[in-house]
């Protein structure tokens, strides 16, 4: 496997940044699918691939989004071109037959249990966020991931009558850099990891 360079580390990490202030510069749907296309290679347990994802572009459905949002996360979603709802589906398993095909019994790994099932779709799907926002940053896009927002009720607007649950909303789109924050610090590999 090749090492990316630094200049692509950097896009994907070290210069990466959470933004909270928008270009007005549209996101087009070939490239959502293009996000949606790379992300969806990172690797899930048992293939299982639980996220769902509902891009909000237009006004009608920021408006719609809107009430759901915390105070401090409205005028940021509002100038987002892009809010995507990441969510994941805890009836995930009915898809194994299709996904896991040389398992056949797959989906009896996880169906016995409403609890077992959800906790697996939740850590998959969230590892899919992540691959979600990599995956942008790959194409170019910048990302503002927030969990400020009724769950409930935007499982209520966008997700009623599915097995779909919201997990995190992220704003993509191009942001304006000088409406960012300084860097905040991160631990370091001592204070973080142990090799054993």
């Amino acid at each position: 496997m090749t090492t990316l360079d630094g200049e692509a580390l950097d896009t994907i990490f070290r210069n990466a940044r959470t933004h909270n202030a928008w270009k007005d510069e549209p996101v087009s749907e070939a490239t959502l699918k293009a996000l949606y296309d790379l992300m969806k290679w990172g690797p899930t347990s048992a293939n299982m691939s639980p996220a769902r994802i509902v891009f909000v572009t237009s006004p009608e459905a920021k408006a719609k989004l809107e009430p759901a949002l915390m105070e401090g996360n409205r005028a940021k979603t509002m100038s987002a071109p892009v809010t995507a709802i990441i969510g994941y589906d805890v009836k995930f398993y009915d898809r194994l037959p299709e996904l896991f095909p040389h398992a056949p019994d797959a989906k009896t790994w996880f169906n016995w249990s409403d609890e077992w099932a959800e906790m697996n779709a939740f850590r998959n799907g969230s590892l899919q966020g992540a691959y979600f926002m990599i995956a942008a940053r790959a194409l170019g896009l910048d990302c503002g991931p927030m969990s400020g927002f009724d769950m409930k009720k935007v499982d209520e607007l966008f997700f009623a009558g599915t097995s779909v649950k919201s997990n995190f909303l992220c704003n993509i789109g191009h942001g304006d850099p000088s409406a960012l924050f300084p860097r905040s610090p991160r631990l370091p590999f001592d204070d973080a990891c142990k090799i054993v």
